[in-house]
């Protein structure tokens, strides 16, 4: 799914992180049907960046 930019497991109440990026909360729905198609999930909470306030990947790291 070319939306997904990344992918984490996490140590807190959820278990993974998917960060996506898309055109509008439409789009959204496309790689998230696509996700609960695939994998059986007990429950799924999402939210939405406003703005974007920073991302980079730059190294190394201070």
């Amino acid at each position: 799914m070319p939306q997904i930019q990344s992918a984490s497991r996490t140590s807190d109440n959820q278990d993974y992180l998917i960060k996506a990026r898309v055109l509008d909360v439409q789009a959204y729905d496309n790689p998230y049907q696509r996700l609960i198609s695939c994998i059986e999930l007990a429950e799924i909470n999402a939210s939405f960046a406003m703005e974007e306030l920073k991302d980079t990947t730059e190294l190394p790291l201070p």
